[in-house]
């Protein structure tokens, strides 16, 4: 397959980020969202969804999410920072997430 060993690959993918946004993503440009390990790479994380549900990737686009500054009383936190990646898949690839397998 590649490069990468199975459980790193399996330590990628975090999360698949749902919000109204990423759906509008989905249905325009045909990517879906993930959230994804913060040292996770575009090679890495196109390996990891090939593996994972077994479709093909086009492209991978990866952005950092910049953590938000947040108070409690006089008190001023900061939530981390995560990564996020849109992934492209060939026409005629779906993830379906609904359907549990």
């Amino acid at each position: 397959m590649s490069g990468y060993s199975q459980e790193r690959l399996m330590q990628v993918l975090l999360a698949p980020q749902v919000s109204e946004k990423a759906t509008q993503i989905a249905d325009k440009h045909e990517q879906i969202v993930f959230k994804v390990a913060s040292d996770a790479t575009k090679p890495e994380v196109k390996a990891a969804v090939e593996l994972l549900f077994k479709v093909e990737v086009k492209s991978v686009q990866v952005l950092n999410v910049k953590g938000k500054d947040k108070r409690f009383g006089k008190t001023i936190g900061r939530r981390k920072g995560w990564k996020k990646a849109f992934v492209c898949l060939k026409p005629g690839q779906e993830i379906n997430f609904a359907a549990g397998e």
